[in-house]
């Protein structure tokens, strides 16, 4: 899948607080960060960063998976945002990882493997591995792999000859050196750039961050938001010199 073209891009990964039931301030808190980023940013928000897991209120966070729809629509003009949220389909709810760009959803797939130790198995369906692909949007190959899935290998195969795998995520504290070594280990597998982003709430890594082809890799620490150019000659430079068969 291929959408549009085009050139220079800055890479933006994003560590903010999820507040439980205030759906439209952390929508705010979501859009001030994107407004932040200067045209031609691709910008990656936490997994279900405008929700959380709230099931206690999980008719209501799923509607308002409508309204943040038109809301990032409007602020993508320019600018590549990706993140997952809860939503329905076919009257099953998914957690969906979106593309947005230039006011539209330009591609969307539904979460392949739930974390069953947190229950997302009894609150929404899995959707299908055939789904991950490659998309590219404006001249860059672009990935997903959404929290949990970064366990599985078969995932990382899907995506080789990405340019960029984002990473939105909910990852569990308890297993910080697993989300940092996976990670970084994707984008030295896969030769292209990592760009994770976790959420800042108490029970998550906190450990956002964006890494290189070359493997050199830099967190955001206590910063919301932190950006690094993309540069496509340092994916060429990595797969010339050690070349494994990544085109």
């Amino acid at each position: 899948m291929t959408i549009s073209k085009s050139s220079e891009y800055k890479l933006c990964s994003l560590l903010f607080d999820t507040i439980e039931g205030d759906y439209h301030g952390n929508l705010q808190t979501l859009l001030s960060l994107i407004n932040k980023a200067s045209s031609k940013s691709l910008i990656v928000a936490p997994e279900v960063c405008l929700s959380g897991f709230d099931y206690k209120n999980y008719e209501e966070a799923i509607a308002f998976s409508d309204i943040a729809d038109e809301a990032l629509k409007k602020a993508s003009d320019n600018k590549i945002i990706i993140l997952s949220m809860l939503q329905k389909k076919d009257d099953e709810v998914f957690n969906f990882a979106k593309i947005f760009f230039n006011g539209k959803i330009v591609y969307q797939r539904a979460k392949a493997k739930l974390f069953r130790f947190g229950d997302e198995h009894k609150y929404m369906s899995q959707g299908s591995a055939d789904e991950i692909e490659i998309v590219e949007v404006d001249g860059i190959k672009i990935g997903i792999i959404i929290c949990f899935e970064l366990r599985f290998k078969e995932f990382w195969k899907k995506l080789e000859g990405c340019d960029v795998i984002a990473v939105p995520s909910w990852w569990g504290v308890l297993r910080a050196e697993h989300f940092k070594v996976l990670t970084r280990a994707l984008a030295i597998m896969n030769q292209c750039y990592v760009v994770a982003s976790d959420s800042q709430n108490p029970e998550c890594t906190k450990m956002s961050g964006i890494i290189k082809p070359h493997g050199e890799d830099e967190r955001n620490e206590d910063r919301a938001y932190f950006e690094l150019p993309y540069e496509k000659k340092e994916i060429q430079s990595m797969r010339r010199y050690m070349d494994v068969g990544i085109g």
